[in-house]
């Protein structure tokens, strides 16, 4: 599972539609409606919020609105109705870090994609986040 931090903008096809299908999956561990990946990493910075259910939500509509951008068809009507105003704070060593670890991914999957990103200056986020200073997030899983 990986809940992007970057704006969907940035995914291929391919990572947008997983991206989709994993965030409705953290939305059903977040309202306990599943058994497996109750203590996914991925899932730590909703869970240690005060509203997990309605910051999940923010993030699928983020995620649903890029998919309309793109006419896609997303079921909306998945989303949790919850909502929140505030953002989630995420650090700029693990922008930096997903950023890389995305242009790996579409080197070899999507190397047109993988082109426009090599030529990003400023590196835009999910519109649920905002970025501060900081390392790579301690959840984050690196191999």
């Amino acid at each position: 599972m990986r809940l992007w931090s970057l704006h969907p903008k940035y995914l291929d096809a391919k990572g947008l539609v997983a991206l989709w299908r994993e965030a409705l999956l953290a939305q059903q561990v977040l309202l306990g409606k599943t058994v497996g990946y109750k203590n996914h990493p991925q899932l730590n910075r909703f869970k240690s919020s005060k509203n997990p259910n309605g910051f999940i939500a923010s993030y699928l509509r983020g995620v649903a609105q890029e998919a309309t951008a793109r006419n896609y068809n997303f079921d909306q009507t998945k989303i949790n109705p919850q909502r929140v105003r505030q953002p989630l704070l995420v650090t700029v060593g693990q922008v930096e870090f997903e950023f890389l670890h995305l242009k790996k991914k579409l080197k070899q999957r999507d190397i047109e994609k993988y082109a426009l990103l090599q030529q990003t200056q400023q590196i835009e986020l999910h519109p649920l986040f905002k970025r501060i200073d900081g390392k790579i997030e301690d959840w984050e899983i690196i191999t």
